[in-house]
């Protein structure tokens, strides 16, 4: 039978990824999104608010998906308005579904936030959960926004038969403009910045981030676990780390990524710099360079979120994720981080996105 994907925030650095992936094997694609974009050829757009049940319905009325990938949320200013909106949101899209009894498999993209706290308190001192970061781990005892987002999902599940998976990856590296969460860009739009002014590559985090080990993952290795996740009788009813696979120190990393700009990198120096401070002022500047380097992008914001950044450089531990779970049911694809950084630096050279 042929598989149809409906993918929930088609146009974000992790939707437009999978939507990739899915299409190229061969598999039906609906991308939904506030505004669709049209730039992936097969992908079909839906324009829908999740927000609404009647927009819902009437822009799925044609449309009977086997698979649902839900990867995306909506930033609130509390973690109450986290849980309130983004719980509608998934309990929205899957009540507009019910009905056609077509859905078979739920995937429900998360993040380590479900180990380490919402926005506003995670990784405090005193609280900090043990490393390597593993899926028994129990959930905090604080509101998350995560949490709500799945008990939507288990209690679907359990009213309409599907199945279901939660994939939890650490920062993800891709291109998406105009992502709240977007490291790999917001690094590559501040070294342009440095460059552009003389300026070191100043590191804006925490001694713990820049002498621990870490990791992150790559928007096409999560594109990857999703696919296998929705075709794999193993993976069924499971939530599932994802990352590159492999470890390493920003200490390592930081100047590697300054030599691709060509900028001096500076490491920590005792004091925590928040990029959200050092760029706060260069909104002008990048204006101007917009027009001289001809980019396609001259707004910082929907390139730079220093805020997220900030809080994942920023942490006071180490954040190490253990990728056993999927791998010893088979899900062994792997990703250099090096390149993952180096491959979006220069995908966002080819597109204008930096000089």
């Amino acid at each position: 039978m042929n598989s149809i994907a409906l993918i929930v925030g088609a146009s974000g650095i992790i939707g437009s990824n999978l939507a990739r992936e899915l299409l190229a094997s061969g598999w039906t694609t609906y991308g939904l999104s506030r505004n669709p974009k049209d730039d992936q050829p097969g992908l079909r757009p839906v324009a829908a608010d999740l927000l609404d049940p009647v927009s819902l319905d009437s822009a799925l009325a044609d449309v009977a998906p086997t698979h649902v990938f839900i990867t995306t949320w909506m930033r609130q200013d509390t973690e109450a308005e986290n849980i309130r909106v983004n719980g509608a949101l998934v309990r929205n899209i899957l009540a507009a579904l019910a009905p056609k009894h077509s859905v078979q498999h739920v995937a429900l993209v998360t993040g380590l936030k479900h180990y380490l706290g919402p926005f506003d308190s995670y990784a405090r001192a005193g609280s900090l959960p043990p490393t390597p970061l593993r899926e028994e781990q129990p959930r905090l005892n604080v509101e998350n926004f995560y949490y709500a987002q799945e008990d939507e999902v288990y209690a679907a599940a359990a009213r309409d038969g599907f199945t279901w998976s939660i994939h939890r990856p650490h920062t993800i590296i891709g291109q998406a403009v105009g992502n709240l969460m977007n490291m790999g860009t917001t690094l590559a739009v501040y070294a342009s910045l440095c460059k552009e002014t003389g300026r070191p590559f100043q590191w804006p985090g925490s001694e713990a981030q820049w002498n621990g080990l870490s990791d992150v993952t790559d928007a096409r290795i999560i594109a990857k676990q999703l696919a296998w996740a929705a075709t794999t009788e193993a993976a069924r009813n499971e939530a599932f780390n994802i990352t590159n696979g492999d470890y390493f120190r920003w200490s390592w990393l930081w100047p590697r990524l300054a030599a691709w700009f060509g900028v001096k990198a500076a490491g920590f120096d005792g004091t925590v710099r928040p990029l959200e401070e050092a760029i706060a002022g260069d909104a002008p500047l990048w204006r101007e360079m917009a027009s001289r380097y001809q980019l396609a992008e001259a707004d910082l914001s929907r390139l730079a979120s220093a805020w997220h950044t900030d809080l994942d450089l920023g942490r006071p531990i180490e954040v190490m994720t253990d990728m056993s779970k999927s791998r010893k049911l088979g899900f062994t694809a792997y990703q250099a981080t090096e390149d993952s950084f180096f491959d979006l630096f220069a995908q966002l050279r080819t597109d204008r996105l930096i000089p």
